[in-house]
């Protein structure tokens, strides 16, 4: 039986939407799960962008890419997701996946901020292409509070609904503020 965390919840969707040959954006690359997921989805035709600030995300990524074998799919940048529009060279783009909060066993004080991360969503939005799924996981409580989690959702709610259709799940009995998946489906 499945466990249902959060990335597995969201790797269904990306499973269910991402062909051979797509073009994706790991918008937070973090330790390279997310990352990886993209390129064996893409193959050898598609490409992986993926991005974060820390170097620590970058060279834990890179070499789980080496060792699954896949590294030639990716581009692995070290800048903001606020910059991706810098380094996509491919427009639109088929999914753009996030990840909200702290690098795990990274340092918690280098979290995502709400202003910054509603600006590369919006961003994301606008390199999006009509059908493309963007998928967001949500982390909130503990060290990272709650700011960013209400600002993300009070934006979300807020899309033009004839523009984007936004799916928010919850694990509604699990206690201690459990990771919210959204998924957003470009209209």
């Amino acid at each position: 039986m499945k466990s249902y965390q959060i990335t597995e919840f969201v790797h269904h969707f990306l499973e269910n939407h991402i062909k051979t040959g797509n073009i994706c954006i790991d918008a937070t690359m973090g330790n390279g799960n997310d990352t990886l997921k993209l390129c064996e989805l893409v193959g050898d035709q598609g490409k992986v962008y993926a991005f974060d600030i820390q170097k620590q995300a970058l060279e834990n990524t890179k070499k789980l890419l080496e060792d699954q074998k896949v590294i030639h799919i990716a581009s692995l940048i070290l800048a903001s997701h606020t910059h991706m529009h810098n380094y996509v060279e491919e427009n639109p783009v088929d999914c753009i996946v996030f990840n909200f909060g702290y690098l795990p066993s990274g340092d918690h004080n280098l979290a995502t901020k709400a202003d910054t991360s509603i600006e590369a969503i919006t961003q994301g939005l606008s390199l999006l292409r009509k059908g493309g799924l963007m998928s967001l996981c949500i982390y909130s409580g503990g060290d990272s509070g709650f700011e960013e989690r209400d600002a993300l959702l009070e934006f979300l709610k807020n899309l033009d609904a004839k523009k984007y259709l936004v799916i928010l799940s919850s694990y509604y009995n699990r206690p201690n503020n459990p990771p919210i998946p959204v998924m957003v489906i470009k209209r």
